[in-house]
């Protein structure tokens, strides 16, 4: 696991409280923010995914 799984990891959490506290709190922003956290998380671990794939290929 590397930085980039880590940190995927990491925002696709802080999305997952920030939605929760939109939907406790009833702000639609909040929420849609915790969303896009997710995503961009999910994009990261995947960044991570072909930065691995890259690195055992070449060995």
């Amino acid at each position: 696991m590397d930085k980039e799984h880590i940190k995927g990891e990491a925002k696709n959490v802080e999305g997952k409280v920030k939605e929760a506290a939109g939907k406790a709190t009833d702000n639609e922003e909040m929420e849609a923010e915790g969303k896009g956290d997710q995503l961009e998380g999910k994009a990261r671990k995947v960044g991570g995914d072909v930065k691995d794939a890259v690195k055992h290929a070449t060995e």
